[in-house]
């Protein structure tokens, strides 16, 4: 298991195949990702596991999964999309239902803008969420990002806030 980076409780680690049955419990599941787009069919899921560690190996960030130290589950994932460059990055994060309310997706959060500084070439983090999702909007202003308006979004075909996060203001 390939440690990327450690907070109190969680581990952010790079994904492994072994960890197929855990994702299905968030990026598999039609009520965690109803906000999100909709579920990942389970079929695909080792190709996204696949697409994720490739995306660590070129560009030294990615989407991670989110261990619990306590009982080394993976609890969720965080991390960033990176499409054209390290520059600019997604920040993203999904937890299964029973992980909900106890803080990890904040703590995560909180951990992959670290990851983002102590990369040396990402100058902006970018998030947006549902309208819905009071829940993600919250974290996000309370790690620190600014809303910046209603954006739309060609994959949820709706307008969602969007944030962005200065690196240089961590």
């Amino acid at each position: 298991m390939e440690i990327v980076y450690e907070t109190d409780r969680l581990y952010l680690c790079v994904f492994e195949d072994n960890h197929l049955e855990y994702v299905k419990q968030f990026w598999g599941d039609e009520e965690v990702m109803a906000l999100c787009d909709g579920a990942t069919s389970h079929g695909k899921l080792l190709q996204v596991l696949e697409g994720y560690r490739k995306c660590h190996e070129v560009n030294g960030l990615s989407v991670y999964a989110v261990k619990e130290k306590e009982t080394n589950e993976v609890l969720g994932s965080a991390g960033f999309n990176v499409t054209s460059s390290v520059n600019e990055v997604e920040l993203i994060y999904h937890f299964s239902k029973n992980s909900w309310g106890k803080g990890y997706a904040t703590e995560a959060a909180k951990a992959c803008l670290e990851l983002a500084r102590n990369h040396g070439k990402v100058h902006l983090v970018t998030a947006s969420a549902s309208p819905k999702n009071n829940g993600s909007l919250k974290i996000l202003e309370k790690i620190g990002f600014t809303f910046k308006g209603m954006k739309w979004f060609d994959d949820t075909e709706q307008e969602e806030p969007y944030y962005e996060y200065d690196i240089a203001t961590i």
